[in-house]
């Protein structure tokens, strides 16, 4: 039997939302989500109501601000991120596990301009996952632990290097490059340079 609430209390877990409510919801996420890969920031908030098919108003309820909004986007990429890196942890070969995961970190920031604007720009975004981020650390410390014991990988690499490491990544890709010199080089030039003999 349930307790009622005395007035003036509160629960301490938020209360789910109808299915509708949820629908909208997801629906804005992915017209969100599908605009700003586009168009990275510069995106515009009614671009967006008018993707996921609801008004100005259902997605400034869901969403306050556009900030709001890509730091939902950033934190699902990082438990995408995060799902790569547990991919990792099976791969046999501790290198290919290493170096599988950063092409695949890669791929994702090629694919999507949410999350190189949030990298280069949107220091509150990281700040709203900071779970999210605090898993894929954890993650990424057993695939490089695994790599560096297996005498693959250079013993002063991090998990904490990562992001950097994908903050170069994000700028080459926004560099206008000469054919055959595009970002999957300088990073196959960067894991050269990573790997152990």
């Amino acid at each position: 039997m349930s307790t009622p609430t005395e007035p003036g209390t509160q629960t301490s877990l938020p209360r789910p939302l109808r299915r509708d409510a949820q629908r909208n919801r997801d629906r804005i996420v992915a017209g969100a989500a599908a605009s700003f890969a586009d168009q990275g920031a510069s995106a515009q908030m009614d671009d967006v109501a008018r993707r996921a098919g609801v008004g100005v108003g259902t997605l400034y309820r869901h969403f306050p601000t556009k900030e709001a909004l890509m730091a939902e986007l950033v934190r699902r990429k990082f438990e995408r991120i995060r799902d790569t890196a547990l991919e990792a942890l099976t791969v046999e070969d501790p290198w290919e596990a290493f170096a599988g995961m950063l092409r695949r970190d890669a791929e994702m920031l090629a694919e999507d301009a949410t999350l190189r604007d949030a990298l280069a720009r949107m220091p509150e975004a990281w700040a709203t996952c900071e779970v999210e981020r605090a898993e894929v650390a954890a993650v990424a410390s057993e695939v490089i632990a695994r790599a560096q014991a297996a005498g693959v990988l250079r013993r002063d690499f991090g998990a904490d290097d990562i992001p950097m490491l994908m903050c170069g990544m994000s700028a080459a890709m926004g560099m206008p490059l000469d054919r055959g010199r595009d970002w999957r080089r300088l990073l196959e030039v960067v894991l050269d340079g990573l790997r152990l003999p």
